[in-house]
Parts: C-alpha cells; structure tokens; sequence
C-alpha cells in the first residue's frame, strides 16, 4: 500500500523506559525504532503517543502495600496489571528514544497522567473516558490508522482496537512492534485485535506516498 492523504500512521510509546536497560524493558524493543523511522517518512501525517505517569500512579506496583511488579489488582475500572514504576512526567525514562527521528509528527498524545486511571490506549483512558484524538482524526478528515510501536499486547493492541471501535480502517504493522507477553498477554492480544478487525500488514508492503 502507499500512504495517502486521508492516512495517518500512529507510533505508540517508542520511549526510553520501554527500552532495553529501561524501568519496564519490551525485549528488543529498540530494534523498532530505525524502522519507524523508516516507515513514518513515507507517510504525510504522523501522531506519537507517549506514556506519562505522575508519580505515584495507581498502576505501579509500588502504590500498593505488598504488592509486587506484574501482580494484578482491582480498581475502580476493573483488573489491572501493576507496572514497575515507569515514564514517570519529565524523567528521562519518559522521552521518546534519542534515535527515533520523525520531525514532520503533528501530534504527541499523553496517556496515563490520570493518577487513578491507567490508559494504554490513545484514544480513551481505561474507563471508557475519550482522550480526544478520534475527534482530532475527523476534524482532520484522517480516515485510516496504522499502528506500530511498543508494547504490542498492551498500548499497540489496545490502540488498535479503539480505533476500530471508533469505526477508523485499522492496520497493524506487525514487525515495527515487540511484546511483553506476560501471562499469554500475546495470544490474548493477537485474539482481541483480529476479532475487532484489524489488518496486519508488514512494514515491506508500504511504499513511498
């Protein structure tokens, strides 16, 4: 496929904690990023998502007497898996990879600086609440999403999935992603996403615009 006009390709959560040596590592998570950068050239628009937790953030481990990184815990909200403290606001481990290069992006979304509300999703917290970029996509007459980053069976699984929920043509673009894959999250996510419609599509089958 080729990139056109009414394309947008969303690269979720490519920052230094989801590195490896970072606070909540993807395995090979930094093998994506020349990639993405490769890919996000090709296309005319462009949205980062970026991960960014106050401290104390009810999805740590750490907020939680006892309780240990990968557990998970009830919340208002439902199940949710405590994560190692992670992209904490304005640290280092917050920033996007110093290599990941695409200065034409036209939109950063923040996600997860609701202290009581975990989001791995770029278009609504884990309660259902919207974070605006649906809207953001129409108002920009945007009518497909592709989607690529870290961690694909969580912020990439769930941001695809919302997409299609919000009636966007979605695309995963399997090999500019890694996992975590705890507890069959993988197999759990690959499920979840097929069943909601998206489309794989490898990084190779896209050309210039």
């Amino acid at each position: 496929m080729r990139p056109g006009a009414e394309d947008v390709l969303l690269v979720v959560d490519l920052q230094n904690d989801f590195m490896p040596g970072g606070a909540l590592p993807v395995p090979r998570g930094d093998e994506v990023v020349p990639l993405v950068n490769e890919i996000a050239a090709r296309f005319p628009h462009v949205v980062l998502t970026q991960d960014w937790h106050p401290r104390g953030h009810r999805s740590f481990a750490s907020a939680h007497a006892g309780a240990r990184p990968f557990e998970t815990a009830e919340l208002a909200y439902g199940r949710q898996v405590l994560w190692p403290d992670h992209c904490v606001q304005g640290t280092a481990g917050a920033a996007f990879h110093p290599a990941l290069d695409i200065p034409h992006a036209e939109l950063v979304i923040r996600k997860g600086y609701n202290r009581s509300v975990d989001s791995y999703s770029a278009f609504c917290e884990a309660d259902g609440r919207p974070t605006g970029l649906a809207g953001y996509l129409r108002e920009r007459k945007l009518g497909r999403v592709l989607v690529c980053g870290l961690a694909l069976d969580f912020c990439v699984a769930f941001t695809a999935c919302d997409a299609r929920a919000a009636g966007f043509p979605t695309i995963l673009i399997a090999d500019a992603c890694r996992a975590i894959d705890t507890a069959g999250s993988l197999a759990a996510a690959t499920e979840r996403m097929a069943a909601a419609g998206v489309e794989r599509l490898a990084a190779t089958a896209i050309g210039d615009g």
